[in-house]
């Protein structure tokens, strides 16, 4: 049955109220009356609980979560009948006080110390990450229809009392049963968020029975003592996606490696700013290495790998790839310095034979022979989507070789070579090599050497109006007008990007004040 309403919040007086104050019609549903009255009296709230109907519990847990009634969040918590708890979505849109968080944890601990499991507990997954389940919340107050799965409730009679089943083992289900938390993880600072320290504390007193799990990792500038210790309440093998974006020696990086071996589902990889001390002695640097690439033979789900700003990899390459154990479907290497000996093993390596998206920007390749990029770009041809060779100094000669090349990517959608000296010529003849490509939507190709008008890099904006104008024409004769050409070059005054399509689309710091 419904809970009693309390006598001073009836129905028809709330109604009138409203309506009287507002002078509109525009009356509270009953679901919100409902829940209003329950939150008035917090005691009368808690004791409805056993026979409160489960289509209930989410708008009155959001009204609680959102009002701060800790010992309603405490007692839901609990008594929380979907084996699912997404919390993380809720406090996205009601950002937490520290006391009601805490209150939702100390729901855990009761359950959690319960030497035995009693049958009402439905409660297996407390969802802390901000984008998922978006819909519940909305689902059960009313305002959606459709629902994930996995908050289904069991099968029951939500408007019948629970029994107590008492001197039998009839009413209980396995002991200590562990419950998961789902977070993303984003390490920055040298101390943790309240929230986060809180759930960590948690974690090691409830080690084996809280499961904290963490699907995204992220580490900016924090000590890597400070990680380890972190890493060491969290599930590794749930982590799937991995940033390391510290500026760390690379003697730093072989403390933290043995901890990536333990993520064997990782399936993105992103290393960043790693660089090699000036005196460090060469064994040491190898040593150094070897522990970092013998780590991926554990990750056998790895698909997307970017390294940015890495010193030791110029002369390396095949050490990193030769390791991977399945094809990637991404693989960025940008700000580094590469070799031509890395460059052809690059193009002969099994496992980038079925590329997506590559990225070279910020790889200097105007000294290397460019046969190898053309041959890997010929091997991805049937699966490549995006290509990004930003910033790479690659000349009118080693540009032009690449477009054969370049013809035969039926799956291309996506094309940057900014910061490229290319002239008008080439910028004509890569159209004419592309405009047969059906999926090809964007290219973003750099200022052509005819629109500067000196040698330090001043651009005549009129003239790059009509070497663009050239394109938009050469695109309708052609058939493609709807395939965007953009022109982008670095800001004279913050290094920025300014786009031309055909009028600047400025950065700020060349806005009119």
């Amino acid at each position: 049955m419904w809970p009693k309403l309390p006598q001073r919040m009836c129905l028809q007086d709330s109604f009138w109220s409203r309506f009287l104050r507002m002078g509109v019609w525009a009356p509270p549903r009953l679901l919100e009356l409902a829940v209003q009255s329950l939150l008035q009296n917090e005691a009368l709230a808690i004791a409805a609980l056993e026979e409160l109907p489960i289509e209930l519990f989410p708008p009155l847990f959001t009204a609680a979560f959102a009002g701060r009634h800790t010992q309603a969040v405490k007692a839901m918590v609990q008594a929380w009948p979907f084996p699912c708890l997404p919390l993380g979505a809720l406090m996205k849109d009601h950002q937490p006080h520290l006391e009601t968080f805490q209150a939702a944890l100390d729901g855990l601990d009761v359950l959690l110390a319960q030497e035995v499991r009693p049958r009402r507990w439905k409660l297996q997954v407390l969802d802390l990450r901000r984008n998922a389940h978006q819909d519940f919340w909305t689902v059960w107050s009313g305002i959606k229809v459709s629902m994930c799965s996995l908050l289904e409730p069991e099968p029951a009679q939500p408007m019948q009392k629970r029994r107590r089943v008492e001197g039998s083992m009839a009413g209980l289900k396995p002991a200590r049963a562990p419950v998961e938390v789902l977070v993303d993880l984003c390490l920055k600072e040298d101390t943790l968020d309240e929230t986060l320290s809180c759930l960590l504390k948690k974690a090691k007193q409830w080690r084996g029975l809280l499961r904290l799990r963490c699907q995204k990792l992220r580490i900016f500038a924090m000590p890597v003592q400070g990680i380890r210790s972190i890493l060491k309440v969290v599930q590794l093998d749930s982590v799937q996606d991995l940033e390391v974006n510290c500026t760390w020696k690379l003697a730093t990086l072989g403390r933290f490696v043995l901890h990536l071996g333990h993520m064997g589902n990782l399936r993105r990889l992103l290393l960043s700013n790693i660089h090699v001390l000036p005196h460090t002695a060469a064994d040491q640097e190898e040593r150094c290495v070897g522990q970092l690439t013998a780590q991926f033979l554990n990750l056998p789900h790895l698909q997307e790998l970017y390294l940015d700003s890495i010193s030791f990899l110029e002369g390396r390459l095949h050490q990193v790839l030769r390791c991977l154990k399945t094809p990637l479907e991404t693989l960025s290497i940008t700000n580094c310095l590469i070799s031509d000996s890395d460059l052809m093993y690059l193009s002969q390596c099994p496992s980038v034979g079925l590329l997506k998206d590559l990225s070279l920007s910020g790889v200097s390749l105007t000294s290397l022979n460019l046969e190898p990029l053309q041959v890997l770009i010929e091997r991805t041809s049937a699966t490549l989507q995006d290509l990004d060779l930003d910033e790479c100094g690659i000349m009118d000669s080693q540009f032009s070789a690449l477009l054969p090349s370049l013809s035969r990517c039926s799956q291309l959608t996506t094309f940057s070579f900014c910061g490229n000296p290319i002239s008008m010529a080439v910028l004509e003849s890569l159209l004419q090599h592309t405009v047969g490509l059906s999926r090809l939507s964007h290219v973003l190709y750099p200022a052509p050497l005819e629109s500067y008008e000196d040698v330090r890099g001043t651009l005549h904006l009129g003239r790059l109006a009509q070497l663009h104008a050239r394109l938009r024409q050469l695109l309708c004769e052609s058939g493609r007008p709807g395939m965007v050409w953009f022109s982008a070059s670095p800001c004279p005054h913050c290094g920025d990007r300014t786009f031309y399509d055909p009028e600047p689309l400025l950065c700020p710091c060349c806005m009119p004040a």
